[in-house]
């Protein structure tokens, strides 16, 4: 993992730096002289930055960073002096000095600083491993031709009865894009583009329907919610809520997982889901820093904790109407096809329950899958006493709470979620309670790309009559096979269909079809349209919700690393929501006064 090495002999400003570090996640290391450095850069292959002093007793720090520069050319060191003048900066470049800074500086200036000297010890260390990663292009273009092979296969055959010529090339560019995806032959920002642009080189949609979902307000949400991440975890925020989940649940990685489970199951419920991701994800990446785990060394312990909490988060968005767009959606079809106008307590009673029972069993099924090695955090991960919040922390808490406070009144406001996302951005950077441009350099493009290219395909499902035909297919298959196979067949269908597109379009795609269908099978219509927000908050694929896109966009694991988790996860929270549904939904909603549908 990567060190921050602080050499300086002013103890309190030593102490002080060294706290503002470790709160953004940093892994710090302190020294008040420099003359065992040598020993500590021999020994500590880690440290790639060294903020240092200039006059120090003993060793003075231009002896230091030409010891340093002898051993470990890579290293890039920052001095950070308040007895500096023109001329010793100029004397000191000569020797590979990062940059030059005069005492008092902001700690902010600073950090970004750090993490440019960091992304320059990154472009070396790539450089240094170039010729190993060229090895990997014979496979990548066999995988490639396996993809594409797959598509025009399926292009060539024989146009199915009832799926139109359009339909069927959205299929064969669908799987292809799908293969791609999951093997991550090229970067899935690039598949992304390809999605897209072979819909409109292929005819299958114009460019206008293509490429206007990438700016979609439910995308353009998703791009802010990301920003709101790298802001939280700019500013110190993140580590505050660390330190409050660690001195609720203490140190033991069971019982830390499970309240994180269920908090943001629980939380998702009322906040977006996206939302409550981000900050779970930017408390736990700190955590990872400190014993060592980074996206190149990733282990089933980071990976079980980044595939966790999106799952958990989306598997409780159905708990409140407030939840997400699936459940106004249904709502609002249950009382104008169905006539039955189901209040927002009383889709509490009906739902909240079945979200502790998903939360459990998603936790559950991600910890046999991905079992964390590491049962009890090390020593140096702790809830210890953190300082005063600053004015920057302060700043982004109070426009944070307002936008969870503007959203949550988005019925009476009428105010899309993505117009207060932007304001809250607007208000952060105009304060300057953080640094924008850094927001833009650590924000993940390619996240947002792809979430886009999925709302693109989901567009496209619907459009073409490819989500129809997909329909029509498999609903024969489970016709007059007993309520509980029909049901958990219709499960699997909407978590199957949610995974390309997103929930709210998937619930509007199957309620149409749906609907007729219980009637001629003599399944209750109600249960079966409520079974459909429950059912669209498990997905199988990276792109099937924001949440896991914004996961995957930390880079601590692979495709294939979050379908070997949830695809079985799927099989397993539809048949538990299935049962729950069919034993407990027949008990509250007639005592709700909704019997008879």
């Amino acid at each position: 993992m990567p060190k921050l090495l602080i050499i300086d002999d002013e103890k309190d400003f030593l102490e002080t730096i060294q706290k503002r570090f470790e709160m953004r996640g940093y892994e710090v290391l302190t020294r008040d002289t420099g003359k065992d450095v040598e020993k500590i850069i021999r020994k500590d292959h880690e440290i790639d930055v060294v903020i240092l002093d200039l006059k120090m007793p003993e060793v003075p720090g231009e002896q230091v960073l030409k010891t340093i520069k002898a051993i470990k050319p890579d290293i890039q060191v920052i001095i950070l002096t308040g007895h500096g003048n023109t001329e010793s900066a100029i004397e000191l470049a000569k020797h590979d000095l990062f940059t030059y800074l005069q005492k008092p500086v902001e700690i902010e200036k600073l950090i970004k600083h750090v993490e440019d000297a960091r992304t320059k010890v990154r472009l070396l260390k790539a450089e240094h491993e170039k010729p190993e990663k060229a090895v990997n292009i014979k496979k990548m273009i066999i995988l490639g031709a396996i993809c594409i092979a797959a598509g025009i296969i399926i292009a060539l055959l024989p146009t199915p009865e009832g799926l139109e010529p359009r339909a069927h090339h959205f299929l064969a560019l669908l799987t292809t894009i799908i293969l791609l995806w999951i093997l991550e032959v090229i970067p899935i920002g690039l598949t992304a583009f390809l999605a897209a642009g072979g819909m409109v080189m292929f005819g299958i949609q114009s460019p206008a329907a293509a490429w206007q979902p990438f700016a979609s307000p439910a995308v353009m949400f998703v791009l802010m919610i990301i920003m709101f991440g790298v802001i939280l975890n700019e500013v110190g925020i993140a580590q505050r809520i660390l330190y409050y989940a660690i001195k609720i649940a203490g140190r033991n990685v069971l019982k830390f997982s499970i309240v994180v489970a269920l908090v943001s199951s629980i939380a998702s419920s009322i906040f977006h889901d996206a939302t409550i991701t981000i900050i779970f994800l930017f408390a736990v990446i700190p955590v990872f820093l400190k014993m060592g785990i980074t996206p190149d060394k990733t282990n089933n312990f980071s990976k079980f904790f980044t595939i966790m909490i999106p799952l958990t988060a989306s598997a409780g968005g159905f708990g409140t109407i407030l939840g997400g767009g699936r459940n106004p959606i249904a709502l609002e079809y249950i009382e104008k096809y169905i006539g039955v106008n189901i209040g927002f307590m009383d889709w509490i009673i009906i739902n909240m329950p079945m979200v502790i029972f998903s939360s459990l069993a998603t936790w559950a099924v991600c910890w046999i899958m991905m079992p964390p090695k590491i049962k009890e955090f090390p020593s140096e991960v702790k809830a210890e006493k953190l300082p005063p919040m600053n004015k920057n922390e302060k700043g982004v808490a109070i426009v944070f709470t307002l936008a969870f406070i503007f959203w949550t009144l988005s019925d009476l406001t009428h105010l899309h979620v993505s117009v207060v996302a932007a304001i809250a951005l607007i208000l952060i950077g105009a304060f300057k309670f953080v640094d924008f441009k850094v927001v833009l350099q650590k924000f993940s493009w390619e996240a947002w790309l792809v979430f886009g290219a999925g709302v693109s395909l989901g567009v496209a499902m619907l459009e073409t009559g490819a989500g129809k035909w997909l329909a029509d297919q498999f609903f024969p298959l489970i016709h007059n096979q007993g309520h509980f196979v029909t049901y958990y067949g219709i499960a699997l269908f909407a978590s199957f269909i949610t995974s390309f597109m997103s929930n709210s379009a998937s619930v509007a795609l199957c309620m149409p079809i749906l609907d007729p269908l219980a009637v001629q099978m003599e399944l209750s219509r109600l249960y079966t349209i409520l079974s459909l927000p429950v059912t669209t908050s498990f997905v199988m694929l990276v792109i099937g919700c924001p949440p896991s896109i914004i996961s995957y966009s930390t880079g601590y694991f692979n495709q294939l690393d979050f379908v070997k988790v949830a695809v079985p996860k799927t099989f397993v929270l539809c048949a538990l929501m299935v049962i729950v549904m069919m034993f407990y939904w027949p008990l509250i909603i007639p005592m709700l006064g909704y019997g008879g549908y």
